[in-house]
């Protein structure tokens, strides 16, 4: 069943609406409210009605936009407050791993990087690590652990922390000061973590000092890419980084929705969905 063919029926009562819109999305893994809005003939806030009920019944999990199968990686709970970074390391191990693997065959020998902080470009920073091809590469971070990562890396890699407040729960370096030396430079690529992407609303991240921070990281860099896992598609946070035309490509993994990726790709951002070499396709 497609979007289309549910549309072609005559007006729906609630419980059709509400079958027809759990069959699809059983169908097609995410299916966003707009969609459903104009399959139906009836409001977003109506649509928005329709799946909140179907996940009252145990049937769908809502997430940003739409909603998703239970059986969905994107169907887990949005944790009520910021998760500490030890417990974001827990999450999307292997996902994150792949991801790092794909950014880190970005940088070539003799770039200077921006790894910002975070889980997802720790990966970054470790699969840095295991590119023995790699040398004379300079590295600025925010993240001490990022830093403390790559200290055994020391003199093949220059690692330069950017100063700054300390917050202990994400063990990054905000304002005032990180900015001061991101003034100064300007190097080759920057790897920037975030909460959520959206083709609409852009990418976001769920710290205000840390999303002005990132953005002071883009406009040092010649090219920006954006590091995020399935999960932060089509989530919006309260920072705003930048907008999606900012950013010179994505690297997510193989769980990110079709129709979220589409729209991204709609909206001139190169995708780049890391997979595992050693899983056939």
């Amino acid at each position: 069943m497609t979007i289309d063919a549910a549309a072609a029926s005559a007006p729906l009562d609630a419980p059709r609406r509400r079958e027809l819109a759990l069959a699809l999305v059983a169908e097609r893994g995410f299916v966003r409210v707009a969609e459903l809005s104009r399959a139906f003939g009836v409001t977003t806030v109506t649509a928005r009605a329709d799946l909140d009920a179907l996940e009252r019944q145990g049937g769908i999990r809502r997430v940003h936009g739409g909603a998703v199968p239970l059986s969905s990686p994107l169907a887990a709970e949005r944790p009520e407050r910021e998760p500490s970074f030890e417990e974001a390391l827990e999450a999307s191990v292997e996902p994150k791993r792949l991801i790092g693997e794909q950014a880190a065959a970005l940088v070539r020998s003799g770039q200077s990087i921006i790894l910002d902080v975070g889980t997802t470009t720790l990966q970054v920073a470790r699969a840095l690590r295991a590119r023995t091809d790699l040398d004379d590469l300079v590295v600025f971070t925010n993240g001490l652990s990022i830093a403390l990562e790559l200290e055994a890396e020391i003199p093949r890699f220059t690692v330069v922390v950017t100063g700054g407040t300390l917050r202990p729960k994400q063990h990054s370096l905000v304002h005032p000061l990180a900015g001061s030396m991101l003034e100064e430079v300007h190097v080759d690529l920057a790897f920037i973590g975030c909460n959520g992407v959206d083709a609409a609303h852009g990418v976001t991240n769920a710290n205000l000092p840390e999303a002005s921070v990132k953005s002071l990281m883009m406009r040092a860099a010649a090219r920006s890419i954006v590091v995020a896992d399935a999960t932060k598609l089509g989530e919006v946070h309260l920072g705003r980084i930048a907008p999606i035309d900012a950013f010179d490509g994505l690297v997510t993994d193989a769980a990110a929705p079709p129709p979220i990726v589409a729209e991204l790709l709609d909206a001139g951002l190169a995708v780049h969905v890391a997979r595992d070499s050693r899983v056939d396709p």
